[in-house]
């Protein structure tokens, strides 16, 4: 069986059949978790292609498998705007987000970034977006004259200082959401949506949370409650997750207005990254990328696909691993090699960090930039500017398209709701 044979043979069983990893990753369980249900006999695997999998008649009664199993996802592609709706948006970096809230239907009118690389990205890809490069800070939003109907953007987590404070709009000064809140008070857009790394949860034992909520409250708005979505389910192949919030005008709020995106189907994989098929038309296209030192190169072709540092000899491990050798914890980042049959791991801001590693499935060497990209689902012809680690840095910061686009969609059902 060739390759092309191979990958079509397991995108055809991917709704059947589950390897015990992507079965992990649905569940929220470890691997070794599942592979104890496993030897218990509580799930019983087959062997296709030389790999362990789970027959879908085996755990078809798992909420999430249900999820998957009663997609609207189809249904919800055809979410239209009903008018024009202008959005705004802010930490802009290299388009993740932009790009998924264009493919649901808004209209960019206003763009604002930081980094000077990732606005010479977005105005060669979207000329006709209005990008505004410098400090957030900066920005005078009374100069948007045109009604705003949605404010997005990631605002970077940060912690307040708490000491005397009331926890309010002006107590937050000095941090980026204090700027975003600026926006929202100023800018009074009928829905605002921000995104967030998991963390911001838990952040400072959550009051950075909670004071978000009170300023939010303060402007006038209702907080949905906060969700973690897992890209996995969004037609993403990467373990990631963000925090997304969404605030609706007080007057505007009625119980039940907002619905969170469906899941797709089924999950993705490095595999449907790379070779054609569903997520891609084509194979991914050779592109610029990182290199390992000759010896580190070395180290790297003895882990298998999947494997980290352990998966070394022990003298290997010591080499590589140096003084953290000794330490305490798993490290599973720190030497570590993808797996086609997997979502990739969250990408970072360069793949060739030595704690957190992100090395090709098959080749020795680090994912190159235009399968960096496809795993954040960015479009084949959406180009990147700047140098390699600047392009390395935007595709690793960004909100993956697919994601951004089925949020954008329940989103999109929000305002036409308020429309009516």
């Amino acid at each position: 069986m060739d390759d092309v044979q191979k990958n079509q043979l397991i995108s055809e069983n991917s709704n059947k059949y589950f390897t015990l990893e992507v079965l992990a990753d649905i569940l929220s369980e470890s691997k070794r978790t599942i592979e104890s249900w496993v030897s218990k006999g509580i799930i019983k695997t087959e062997s296709i292609d030389d790999r362990l999998v789970v027959h879908h008649s085996q755990v078809k009664h798992f909420p999430e498998i249900r999820q998957l199993d009663e997609s609207k996802w189809d249904e919800e592609l055809n979410s239209k705007p009903k008018r024009k709706y202008n959005l705004v948006e802010l930490f802009a970096g290299g388009g993740g987000l932009a790009i998924g809230m264009e493919q649901a239907g808004f209209n960019s009118i206003f763009l604002n970034e930081l980094d000077k690389f990732a606005c010479e990205t977005l105005v060669h890809n979207r000329p006709e977006w209005n990008v505004f490069q410098g400090d957030i800070s900066s920005v005078d939003f009374t100069k948007i004259k045109d009604e705003v109907d949605i404010l997005t953007g990631g605002f970077p987590c940060q912690a307040f200082s708490y000491a005397g404070k009331k926890l309010g709009f002006e107590d937050t000064r000095g941090t980026l959401f204090f700027e975003f809140a600026r926006a929202v008070k100023t800018l009074k857009p009928k829905v605002f949506m921000a995104e967030n790394v998991r963390g911001l949860l838990n952040h400072d034992e959550g009051r950075t949370l909670e004071t978000i909520k009170k300023v939010i409250d303060d402007l006038g708005y209702k907080l949905i409650e906060p969700k973690v979505l897992k890209a996995i389910f969004y037609k993403v192949p990467q373990k990631r997750e963000r925090l997304i919030l969404v605030g609706i005008q007080k007057e505007l709020f009625y119980e039940g207005i907002f619905e969170w995106p469906s899941p797709y189907k089924r999950v993705f994989t490095l595999r449907d990254a790379f070779f054609a098929g569903d997520l891609y038309s084509s194979d991914v296209p050779c592109s610029l990328g990182q290199v390992y030192p000759e010896r580190k190169k070395w180290i790297m072709s003895h882990v298998p696909p999947g494997g980290y540092w352990r998966d070394l000899s022990d003298d290997l491990q010591r080499e590589y691993m140096q003084g953290s050798y000794f330490l305490g914890g798993g490290k599973t980042g720190m030497a570590r090699r993808l797996s086609l049959d997997e979502p990739s791991l969250t990408l970072t801001t360069s793949p060739a960090q030595k704690q957190t590693e992100r090395c090709h499935p098959v080749e020795t060497r680090p994912l190159q930039v235009r399968e960096y990209a496809r795993i954040q689902t960015f479009p084949d012809d959406w180009e990147f500017k700047g140098a390699l680690g600047a392009i390395y840095k935007q595709i690793g910061n960004a909100v993956p398209v697919n994601m951004a686009a089925a949020l954008g969609r329940s989103l999109i059902r929000l305002l036409n709701k308020i429309e009516e």
